[in-house]
């Protein structure tokens, strides 16, 4: 019996001419896994051109609404910003891929998986620590990093003399490296490999530029629930359609466009471009409802951690120990993380303007005012407040310590 490779197929150049390398090369019979997770583009033709490769046994699955519910949602519970600018889209979902490759495995009897993510990205580390972690005797094979294969050219030429019956565009392409999901889509090479060149306008393909976006501001509305966006503007959503419809209306806005230079895992900088529109706004949107809702020193407590938590999932930690544990805190922390939140988009810009939660608000009128002191808060206080607080300082200065310099 041959032995059997599950391989993550979007049905392009590069996994065709892996399915048809494994097959050769380690003469296995390979199975096919195709996800759609909201790259806005047609899965279910890889079925055909799997077949017509010979493969028999081909996975073709819509995790969209597993994606933004079980990964997306969790991580902005956080907050999560890598390296303070990106919001991770690429990150969040592979190890949603990994975990399937490895439970197909389970289901065929392969006791290997195959992806295409070259030697010089992090997406390799991602998939492959992902399905370590999930099943430590499972074996990878990574053709980008043992064949000769090493241009466009030469995948195209491997196709012509194996026959592999692949749409390929022999004249202008787009020469951007592209990876899309319903949280992002991310741009690398070409000029962008200049980090002195912008990019150029037609690049964009989810968002108007701001200049050119909609004269008139527009105000949406996001109701929460511990911690997850369920409805916009009253109407209440599953996870995909929500992320899908502040997309669409982030898009309009101009909203989510990030140029970034970024530090990767396997040590060199890289500079993508990004437009993560629904992203953006429910970064903001839960930043506004946790304003009210979180203890002082908890929403501290989660800006401290969310730099590590960040750093997780971007090297491909997602099913590490350190980060279930976070999880576990941060999702606690969400518990009360309840109410609504109003937001003017207008070119380009995200604007908090309203918050409330009549259940679990700490937002205290009669304390925060300044027109009386009728609250429960008394002036005089403060005074004893800064006396404790000051005490160490005073005591330095009668020793003669200079805090001056």
């Amino acid at each position: 019996m041959k032995e059997k490779i599950v391989l993550a197929y979007s049905g392009g150049l590069d996994t065709s001419v892996i399915c048809r390398w494994l097959q050769k090369t380690y003469e296995a019979e390979v199975v096919t896994f195709t996800a759609d997770i909201g790259q806005e583009e047609e899965v279910e033709p890889a079925r055909e051109k799997a077949q017509a490769m010979g493969v028999k046994e081909i996975y073709i699955e819509d995790l969209r609404e597993e994606f933004v519910a079980d990964y997306v949602f969790p991580m902005f519970r956080a907050n999560t910003l890598y390296e303070g600018e990106y919001l991770l889209g690429t990150s969040i979902a592979r190890p949603l891929i990994a975990k399937r490759l490895v439970e197909i495995a389970q289901e065929t009897g392969a006791r290997s998986i195959s992806h295409g993510a070259t030697g010089k990205g992090n997406n390799q580390v991602r998939f492959e620590i992902g399905a370590y972690a999930l099943n430590p005797d499972i074996t990878v094979v990574a053709p980008w990093r043992e064949w000769e294969l090493k241009s466009r050219e030469s995948l195209v030429a491997f196709c012509e003399e194996n026959d592999i019956p692949v749409d390929y565009q022999r004249g202008p392409k787009s020469p951007y490296s592209m990876d899309a999901n319903l949280l992002h889509i991310s741009y690398e090479g070409d000029n962008l490999e200049d980090p002195w060149e912008g990019p150029e306008e037609d690049m964009w393909r989810w968002t108007v530029s701001p200049e050119n976006a909609v004269d008139s501001a527009q105000e949406v509305v996001i109701d929460f629930v511990s911690g997850d966006p369920v409805a916009v503007n009253g109407s209440e959503m599953s996870a995909s359609e929500l992320l899908k419809y502040l997309n669409d209306l982030g898009g309009i806005h101009g909203i989510g466009r990030s140029d970034i230079v970024e530090n990767r895992y396997v040590g060199m900088k890289s500079r993508g471009c990004y437009e993560t529109p629904g992203g953006t706004i429910l970064l903001k949107a839960h930043r506004g409802i946790e304003s009210i809702t979180l203890d002082r020193e908890v929403m501290h407590l989660k800006d401290e951690i969310m730099p590590r938590y960040a750093q997780l999932i971007y090297n491909g930690y997602w099913w590490s120990p350190e980060r279930l544990a976070m999880q576990a805190l941060i999702d606690q922390t969400q518990k009360v993380v309840n109410g609504s939140v109003k937001l003017k988009l207008y070119k380009g810009s995200v604007s908090l303007v309203g918050r409330k939660s009549e259940a679990d608000s700490l937002y205290d009128n009669t304390i925060a005012t300044f027109e009386d002191d009728a609250g429960s808060y008394n002036q005089r206080d403060a005074e004893g407040f800064i006396k404790l607080n000051a005490l160490r300082l005073r005591l330095g200065g009668k020793k003669g310590r200079d805090f001056s310099s």
